[in-house]
């Protein structure tokens, strides 16, 4: 599960730590963890490339430096991007979820070579990626809850939902109050429109003969 791979001279268009700020870790533990990865940068005033510490505004890092190397790490299948998917496909939550969840012993009678597992969720049943989440207990939880294969699969697919719109939050919560602001302008309208023309509209006109 990883975001699209790019070339080692250009960015990764993709999250980077400071969407983890606060929402993860705390920043300065997001600094330590975005200065351990090396990342290209440049050119200076050279115009050479050259390798620094990353920071918080760095993109996540590629596993890989470039396409021909993630196709052989992986049977000669490109990794999708995923940082979109779960919005992208319809039902993309329940189709990450099930597909993690899916990797079974391929049945009698279907062959499996070697490079593909069995997937029961996977259309055509046979997929290059290895199974992610191979078995319980590969993380620790502060709060001692049970590193289940189910759980780390609702996890990695709640990230990744996360990672697909940041602000989504935000944008609602922008929403709410933009219709808040809206509604109450319209009560303030009305009872202004209701102050300034009821005198006129309550008021009688009565039109009689003139006395010669």
């Amino acid at each position: 599960m990883r975001c699209k791979e790019s070339r080692e001279d250009e960015p990764l268009p993709s999250l980077g730590g400071r969407h983890l700020v606060n929402q993860v870790l705390p920043e300065k533990r997001m600094k330590e963890i975005a200065a351990s990865f090396d990342v290209v940068d440049g050119p200076n005033d050279e115009g050479e490339m050259f390798t620094r510490p990353g920071i918080l505004v760095d993109a996540f890092p590629s596993p890989y430096p470039n396409e021909e190397a993630a196709r052989y790490a992986n049977g000669g299948a490109l990794p999708p991007d995923l940082s979109v998917y779960t919005t992208a496909k319809h039902e993309g939550l329940d189709y990450i979820f099930a597909l993690l969840m899916g990797y079974r012993d391929p049945p009698a009678g279907i062959p499996c070579r070697d490079g593909l597992y069995y997937n029961i969720y996977y259309p055509g049943g046979l997929i290059a990626m290895p199974p992610p989440i191979h078995a319980d207990g590969l993380v620790d939880y502060e709060d001692g809850t049970p590193a289940t294969k189910s759980q780390m699969c609702k996890d990695v697919v709640n990230f990744l939902c996360w990672a697909s719109e940041p602000g989504h939050d935000d944008r609602k919560l922008m929403g709410l109050k933009a219709m808040s602001a809206c509604m109450l302008g319209v009560v303030v309208s009305g009872m202004w429109y209701r102050s300034a023309w009821i005198g006129y509209k309550t008021r009688r006109i009565d039109f009689t003969k003139a006395v010669m």
